[in-house]
């Protein structure tokens, strides 16, 4: 599986209708797609948080149901921790909701729950943040 840059928001959205139907979009700047051979399979996107400086914002990330549990999530934090250092950012943050699957991914790449100041997700959310 490869894992590229994209700027094709059409197929973006597209893999985010079948991996996390139901849920609000959420604008990113920066976003990968993963293929098997021609075949778009997961994606994933960073943005700069809208509440701090130098953090970024883990805002999607999706894998179709056939291809779960390959290690693709953990592949795609780490492309997104890899461009934010480049970026110079100190801090990633992002939420998790009913989802322990992206929770474990999260705590195997270095991320660790928090409670921010000011929460911005639902009441049942939990807030994860890695230090750069």
């Amino acid at each position: 599986m490869k894992i590229r840059r994209s700027n094709d928001i059409a197929l973006i959205k597209s893999l985010d209708k079948i991996c996390l139907p139901g849920c609000v979009w959420y604008p990113g700047e920066y976003w990968w797609v993963v293929w098997d051979g021609d075949t778009p399979v997961g994606y994933a996107g960073l943005a700069h948080s809208r509440q701090w400086q130098s953090t970024g914002y883990l805002c999607r990330a999706g894998i179709i149901p056939e291809y779960r549990g390959r290690g693709l999530q953990k592949r795609l934090i780490y492309v997104r921790i890899k461009l934010a250092r480049k970026l110079g950012f100190v801090a990633l943050v992002t939420d998790t909701r009913r989802n322990p699957s992206s929770a474990n991914s999260l705590i195997a790449c270095g991320f660790k729950l928090y409670e921010p100041q000011a929460p911005w997700s639902f009441v049942d959310a939990n807030y994860w943040r890695l230090w750069l």
